[in-house]
């Protein structure tokens, strides 16, 4: 469990900070390199990229991202969340050579890297306060769902034949034609590794639960696959093809791709947009556990994970992101300073060079486990009430933005998941004029602030009010009036429940007034609400 103490001596940074706590840094960043070791493997595969370019984004992330980061304790790495952007990307470009196809898609990452370090640079850290939650939990459950449909085939072991140029809707489709075509040797590796990822997370004693699930995966389909000969038995595929460090170790990018403007410009804007608004997310979710209660530098956040994207696409590896899973493993093991990550960067580009070897051993079905189990997280049915709770508007949006990315891709998806919650919201009274301004007065007495919110206090506007609530000294008493809107919807009402968390946990106050005439759209807390 995670607890926030902001009377804690806040640990050094830079130099003095790896002295400082070079112990518990060193430890977290050992088991945050377990974890990621076979999930970097795992999705470079599932983005048809060669899968030791997984580690190299890894090292890069830790070794190079790490010292110039803008937050302290997130883990800089490939993402599940990426997958299907990457995959699309190769299948675009490539035309059915995977090879090309992934040089090309270098060439979009790293114009998308500069993009990145420009969101940075133009003080763009706040982009995510500006889509509306549901689209995003949709396009994230949309992402779990594809990366389930695109493993579960690699999972049976079936040639990979039978599953090429599918999309999603598709393979969905083709579940009994997969398990049709099963390899039951592999496939019991498959579903033992998925049973273990299941119910890790279930077991109560505290010493095994410290070996990650990832981790435990391997110790069993290691030594099985030795024990059932595949490397004699069963076809190429089955196993992992890593190859020699050095031979893969070149520049990889390639900007052919640019002859193709419209797919490589949709690239680059999926590339940046998504990748930095899961960066994003991410950076504010680890805040909120920091033990010591540090604001990360979302700006310079965003910078980093550019730069070392840059890097990553001229070396050939997948884009990074502040990665969720790694990061909160990071928390709760210990970590107290940007030395972890370096650390789990440092540990994986060790391995790489003294035991790869070992890698090659590893079952596809093993890493297709894991990843099916990061596809559940994302799209588990729990999303899809959590929603409905808030509202069925909510819903409607979430289930848009899942269609619409299943049937066409990521960017449409996300496009009318916005598209919808703007109509909901003109339908609900918003006035056309206050859609991206709101009229926001603030006005003080002392260290006594008021802030009045007129039309309406929406996702498309958020970003107007947030700057003038940022500019409020910390420490104040700040009154939020929203009684002049006819509209204020859920997006806004979570943010403003953040800021008056965060604004508190500094010294200040903050009261919201105003709500007494409108109504709530569900029963939920946070729930949008309208004047009748």
């Amino acid at each position: 469990m995670f607890t926030n103490d902001k009377t804690k001596k806040i640990p050094a940074d830079g130099l003095a900070g790896l002295k400082e706590n070079f112990k518990d840094d060193a430890i977290s960043g050992f088991i945050v390199f377990l974890l990621a070791l076979p999930l970097s493997l795992g999705i470079s595969k599932a983005s048809d990229f060669p899968p030791i370019m997984g580690l190299f984004t890894a090292i890069i992330g830790g070794i190079v991202v790490s010292l110039i980061m803008g937050s302290k304790l997130t883990i800089k790495g490939p993402a599940a969340g990426l997958i299907v952007i990457v995959a699309g990307s190769v299948a675009d470009f490539g035309k059915g050579d995977p090879i090309l196809g992934w040089k090309l898609a270098l060439g979009a990452m790293f114009v998308a890297g500069i993009v990145q370090i420009l969101f940075g640079l133009l003080k763009m850290g706040k982009l995510a306060d500006f889509f509306p939650l549901s689209a995003i939990h949709g396009m994230l459950a949309a992402i779990g769902i594809i990366i389930i449909a695109k493993q579960i085939p690699i999972l049976l072991n079936d040639n990979p034949a039978l599953a090429k140029g599918h999309g999603p809707l598709k393979l969905i489709a083709d579940i009994p034609t997969f398990i049709m075509n099963m390899d039951p040797k592999a496939s019991i590796i498959g579903f033992v590794s998925l049973a273990i990822m299941m119910g890790w997370p279930y077991i109560k004693n505290s010493n095994i639960k410290m070996i990650p699930a990832p981790l435990a995966v391997l110790l069993f389909a290691i030594p099985a696959e030795l024990f059932m000969h595949f490397k004699e038995t069963e076809p190429a595929y089955a196993l992992v093809k890593i190859g020699s460090v050095m031979d893969n170790l070149n520049i990889n990018v390639s900007f052919d791709g640019i002859s193709e403007v419209s797919t490589f410009v949709k690239y680059v804007i999926m590339f940046a947009l998504v990748g930095s608004l899961e960066s994003l997310l991410t950076v504010k979710a680890i805040d909120m556990v920091d033990p010591y209660r540090r604001k990360s530098d979302a700006n310079q956040d965003l910078i980093a994970v550019g730069i070392g994207n840059t890097i990553a696409a001229v070396l050939g590896g997948l884009p990074m992101i502040s990665e969720v899973a790694r990061s909160s493993a990071n928390v709760t093991n210990g970590a107290k300073t940007r030395w972890a990550n370096f650390f789990h960067g440092f540990f994986i580009l060790v391995f790489l060079f003294m035991a790869s070897p070992i890698l090659e051993m590893i079952p596809n079905a093993a890493l297709a486990a894991m990843l099916i189990t990061v596809g559940i997280k994302l799209a588990h049915p729990k999303e899809f009430i959590h929603t409905f709770k808030i509202g069925k508007e909510q819903l409607a949006i979430f289930l848009v933005t899942i269609f619409f990315t299943l049937y066409e891709d990521l960017l449409i998806g996300i496009a009318a998941g916005i598209l919808l919650k703007i109509l909901i919201h003109l339908y609900n009274g918003t006035p056309a004029s206050s859609l991206f301004k709101a009229p926001t007065e603030v006005s003080f007495n002392g260290n006594k602030y008021l802030v009045e919110i007129s039309q309406s206090a929406v996702f498309t506007n958020y970003l107007g009010i947030k700057s003038k609530l940022d500019a409020i000294p910390a420490g104040s008493s700040v009154t939020i009036d929203l009684k002049g809107t006819k509209l204020v919807d859920h997006s806004v009402m979570e943010n403003l429940e953040n800021f008056k968390k965060d604004f508190e946990e500094d010294g200040g106050t903050v009261t919201i007034i105003g709500l007494e005439n409108h109504h709530p759209l569900s029963s939920h807390p946070l729930a949008g609400r309208k004047t009748s």
